[in-house]
């Protein structure tokens, strides 16, 4: 007769967390199914192994398993950083809560500027992309583009990505109160839910909102809308004031 006691049941509702919470990270590629189906695959395993208590079969998906091992690090490498990356940003900021230790995000006097110039960028139609760092480093794609490490200013932005610059293509990045670098490189999402009217700098934003906790602000050069990307999620048609409102919680 199979007992289970509260330990167990507090073992199934930990683990059946953990999936929930490893799906949430993956749900926004095309991982997503991948990691489905290893899900059913392993429950038939379960079943096919310790239920059916089937020899045969079930030393073949114990080898299956046992050689799919190096295989899942490979296609999980990117949500498998990510994984990491998020507890370690959870950790680090609770030491500095501990600690009260903040780092310094840069004030509202350095919010202005690029509310301002996104909004005129908005009204003339110039496309930009600024990224905005957090919690998590940027380093690898900061060494990507030219360096500037200059105060946040409204006609540097607007200069940065006018259209005859050789910088206005790549994405401009933030750290606390100084512009680091212009022209950088981003990872391009290819999820395949995004709206066909959006274009690659939409496609960028959302890629390293999705492998870092960055904030990303986007200028349609199409439309002149103003959209954000965090978290892998979009915020569409953003408004000045609603922008300023965002950066000011940041």
């Amino acid at each position: 007769m199979i007992t289970i006691g509260i330990k167990d049941i507090i073992d199934i509702i930990l683990v059946a967390l953990l999936l929930l919470y490893i799906y949430k990270l993956m749900k926004r590629s095309y991982a997503a199914n991948v990691f489905t189906g290893i899900i059913i695959f392993i429950i038939t395993w379960i079943v096919v192994s310790q239920v059916f208590n089937m020899r045969l079969l079930g030393t073949i998906f114990d080898k299956l398993v046992s050689m799919g091992m190096i295989a899942l690090v490979i296609v999980f490498q990117e949500e498998i950083r990510r994984f990491f990356s998020t507890i370690g940003t959870r950790r680090s900021s609770l030491f500095r809560f501990l600690g009260r230790k903040h780092r310094h995000q840069g004030g509202h006097q350095d919010i202005l500027p690029i509310v301002m110039a996104c909004n005129k960028m908005s009204n003339d139609k110039v496309g930009a992309l600024i990224v905005i760092e957090r919690a998590v480093g940027l380093k690898e794609f900061i060494n990507s583009g030219e360096q500037i490490d200059a105060a946040i200013n409204n006609s540097l932005i607007q200069n940065i990505f006018f259209k005859n610059s050789p910088l206005h293509d790549g994405a401009m990045i933030i750290r606390g109160s100084r512009i680091v670098a212009a022209g950088c490189i981003l990872p391009v999402s290819h999820d395949s839910d995004i709206p066909k009217s959006l274009g690659l700098r939409h496609r960028a934003a959302l890629g390293i909102s999705q492998k870092t906790d960055a904030l990303a602000i986007i200028v349609s050069e199409e439309t002149g809308n103003i959209s954000l990307a965090s978290n892998g999620k979009f915020q569409l048609k953003v408004t000045p004031d609603e922008l300023e409102t965002v950066l000011t919680e940041l």
